[in-house]
């Protein structure tokens, strides 16, 4: 993938005054580094110590067994550090940010999993570091945000809009605006002006550099078809980064939600109702009303409910190169509890969507087939969100006792939340 503002119609950088000569510096900077091959080596150097990578490409040997098809193969960022796939962007612009000089960094964060690697990687270079989070997010991912305060960040719970993603993006650009001396704004996804999708693209790359030498090893050739879920896009960009001129089936699945009728979802590529527009710097398809106002979205994963998607997938599935599903929230609690019962793996809820489209299609293919289901992160931290869908009655005793031994507490030494 080329260096590029814009992927065909797609991409640019619709930004204030204030922030061109940052932005020029922060595309010089990483145009250099990707000219530069001690920078890559000295990025496989810091996540193979640091981040346990490679990170393995496991056979799924009872889910195959299960369904009858393709061999699935599950490539598990899970088990990169911080427990998912955004460790790979932070720590590479974590390096970025000590070539530029600056001290500080800020993200935006949805599921907590970016912020939580942005607060590992400021914690290991020793930044000073702030995370925005939508307040609904903050609720619902209290073990990642519990987890970023240890690591030294200052969280903050963004109470305008939707109080979810997009409206972090917008908080974490106004911090930028006024501390740009000082401050890089460490980007989570492959959204946002250019060079961020060029950038996170870039360093999450790595996933697929690693997979398509693993498939060759153990299965002998190239898979027939990658399923990631897809978000704002890194870590489906990632899984399909090195295939993208390879003869192989790219499949991006998305947020459906309570189902594409219900208005209740994050489809942006996978049904109609979503439309060119430009917002948070940059043009893609988002889900918008007739004024160009941004809709509000829903998914069992917080990570899936951003109103935009990357402007490179955007045009990729406008080239139709990569295909684009959507999976309810139904489905994926059903392929949640059959990949942790069938092979003993949590996927995390935003991953568990590709793996639905995955269990769809699997049986339709030859064994003499594979398939790659790139699980972006690990479901324990969900543990919250995925025992209330599962509406289980021990884990509601357990939370109200527990509830009830801090109020116990709190009485008795005059404590106060």
């Amino acid at each position: 993938m080329q260096s590029s503002i814009f992927y065909g119609e797609w991409g640019g950088a619709y930004i204030p005054e204030i922030l061109h000569q940052t932005f020029s510096d922060l595309t010089g900077h990483v145009r250099r580094a990707r000219q530069d091959a001690s920078f890559w080596a000295e990025y496989q150097s810091l996540m193979a110590e640091y981040s346990c990578r490679p990170t393995p490409l496991t056979f799924a040997k009872n889910l195959t067994r299960h369904f009858g098809g393709a061999k699935i193969y599950i490539k598990r960022e899970d088990l990169n550090h911080t427990g998912a796939h955004k460790a790979n962007n932070v720590m590479g612009q974590g390096l970025l940010v000590k070539r530029m000089g600056k001290r500080r960094v800020i993200a935006e964060t949805g599921a907590g999993q970016h912020g939580m690697a942005c607060a590992t990687m400021a914690a290991k270079f020793g930044f000073a570091c702030t995370i925005y989070m939508g307040a609904v997010d903050v609720a619902r991912q209290r073990p990642n945000v519990f987890w970023m305060e240890k690591l030294g960040a200052d969280v903050v719970a963004v109470e305008d809009g939707a109080r979810t993603l997009k409206d972090a993006i917008n908080e974490a650009f106004r911090d930028w605006v006024t501390n740009v001396d000082n401050t890089h704004y460490v980007f989570g996804t492959a959204c946002g002006p250019a060079p961020f999708p060029e950038l996170v693209a870039w360093l999450q790359s790595i996933i697929s550099k690693e997979s398509i030498i693993q498939i060759k090893e153990r299965h002998g050739r190239l898979p027939r078809r990658i399923y990631a879920c897809v978000g704002g896009g890194s870590n489906a960009l990632g899984a399909f980064y090195e295939y993208l001129d390879q003869d192989v089936e790219l499949v991006g699945v998305e947020a459906g939600g309570l189902g594409l009728d219900s208005g209740k979802h994050a489809v942006r590529l996978a049904a109609t109702d979503a439309s060119p527009g430009i917002a948070q710097g940059y043009k893609t398809m988002f889900l918008q009303n007739d004024d160009g106002q941004m809709r509000e979205t829903h998914s069992v994963a917080a990570g899936l409910d951003y109103v935009g998607v990357s402007p490179i997938l955007a045009d990729l599935w406008q080239r139709r190169r990569v295909r684009f599903e959507a999976a309810t929230d139904a489905e994926v609690m059903a392929a949640l509890d059959l990949t942790i019962k069938k092979e003993g793996i949590i996927p995390a809820l935003e991953s568990a969507h590709a793996f639905v489209q995955a269990f769809k299609e699997a049986p339709r293919l030859s064994p003499e087939e594979a398939i790659i289901i790139n699980m972006s992160g690990r479901g324990d931290k969900d543990i919250f969100t995925i025992a209330g869908a599962y509406d289980d009655p021990s884990w509601k005793k357990f939370i109200i006792d527990k509830a009830k031994e801090y109020q116990t507490r709190a009485d008795r030494w005059g404590d106060r939340p």
